[in-house]
């Protein structure tokens, strides 16, 4: 086929988008994800065909001799039109957004030189939905992609979002728009990963961190998962798959964490407990198969839509909640404080393991033994926030609780 003048061959791509862009042309798409079904709602990856006009790349298989254009006068004027009705309808406080400098539509408002909106601006408020103890629900930004609707149902199976309404009315929100709490989600936060704005955002906990940070009443401590180490750099420019755990380190000192442990310790108790668990259920013939409970997401979900399999949950707990064990209980007498006298932050790169740190099994005598979660994109938010150059710090070693 020819795409813009250039011959250019195809092979096993479904849809002429993808053809597209293995042609070295990146065509803007909101809706657009290769795992998820084709929706085709964003306009934005139209193209003009010989002998069709223009229609979505995304939903258009290629065909031997196709004639394709991609930035004709006609699709700019498309885009740019849809691009300022879309915005016309958003929240346009783009500056004290959580998404701000991540954002699709800003990303793609800046590329298309959209300096005007013609069609005014929002006249209505919607009431945030913050009763998730992972995401936040802002309404008044989402611009009706159906990424996160197609990534629940078809990806993670539960399907707690969906779009209401018709027309102008039209919104994505979960059955009867109840809170994201009230419903089946698991606070995995697949639909805050794919959203291309910032409707679904992981909730953000960082002034409690440095509340706590700041008082010198708390002896703070972090242990960081094991995920971490390697996305954290990739904030601050460095190449993916570097392994930046001893900077890492360094930055949470500057911040002043007087503790940093490492949760690959406890994941290795985890594996010792849940081995000697499944040794004693072969042996006795009982429960089995054996699953492992690390995943809170996954935990939820067999509670929700399987509660057959829960007696074959292991009954360990994951290796964030050992290690909150083991500091409030252990190392808080080993230290001399009491366990009220420290603070135990988890860093980890999944939202559930928010949900799963105020889970009352993940206390004792009512009292949490992790106090607070944060992921990747929070801490390093944090480090950006203390001017922290992280890229240039020194390496340092890991603490070790024993």
């Amino acid at each position: 086929m020819f795409i813009d003048g250039r011959e250019v061959k195809y092979t096993d791509e479904k849809n002429l988008l993808e053809v597209v862009r293995s042609a070295g042309i990146e065509l803007p798409t909101f809706c657009y994800h290769s795992e998820l079904s084709i929706y085709g709602a964003c306009r934005m990856c139209v193209v003009e065909v010989d002998g069709m006009g223009i229609v979505g790349s995304c939903s258009t298989p290629p065909r031997e001799g196709m004639v394709v254009r991609t930035n004709t006068p006609r699709l700019r004027n498309i885009r740019r039109m849809a691009l300022e009705l879309l915005l016309a309808n958003h929240d346009r406080e783009c500056t004290t957004c959580d998404k701000s400098g991540a954002c699709k539509l800003q990303d793609l408002a800046n590329r298309f030189g959209i300096r005007h909106i013609r069609f005014g601006e929002r006249d209505t408020k919607l009431a945030l939905d913050l009763s998730s103890p992972s995401i936040v629900r802002d309404p008044n930004k989402c611009i009706l992609c159906g990424d996160c609707v197609r990534v629940c149902k078809e990806v993670q199976g539960i399907g707690v979002l969906d779009f209401a309404y018709r027309g102008s009315n039209a919104q994505v929100m979960p059955a009867f728009n109840k809170g994201l709490s009230e419903v089946e989600c698991v606070n995995c936060g697949q639909c805050a990963a794919v959203c291309p704005t910032g409707a679904l955002t992981i909730k953000n906990e960082t002034e409690i961190a440095w509340h706590a940070l700041n008082d010198p009443s708390k002896v703070v401590i972090a242990q960081i998962a094991p995920a971490v180490r390697v996305a954290v750099g990739e904030m601050f420019g460095l190449e993916p798959g570097d392994v930046t755990l001893g900077k890492l380190v360094a930055a949470l000192r500057m911040m002043g964490f007087d503790k940093v442990f490492d949760t690959s310790f406890t994941a290795d108790l985890t594996v010792m407990e849940e081995t000697h668990e499944f040794i004693d259920r072969l042996q006795n013939g009982e429960k089995l198969p054996q699953y492992t409970s690390c995943c809170p997401a996954w935990v939820k979900y067999a509670e929700q839509f399987h509660p057959e399999l829960l007696e074959n949950l292991s009954t360990c707990r994951s290796p964030q909640g050992m290690f909150g064990s083991i500091v409030k209980n252990y190392l808080a007498k080993e230290m001399n404080i009491k366990p009220e006298d420290i603070f135990f932050v988890s860093i980890m790169p999944c939202t559930a393991k928010k949900f799963e740190a105020k889970r009352p099994e993940l206390s004792t005598d009512g009292r949490a033994d992790v106090d607070l979660v944060l992921t990747t994109q929070e801490i390093g938010a944090m480090i950006k926030e203390a001017g922290i150059d992280f890229s240039s710090l020194e390496v340092e070693a890991l603490d070790m609780p024993f």
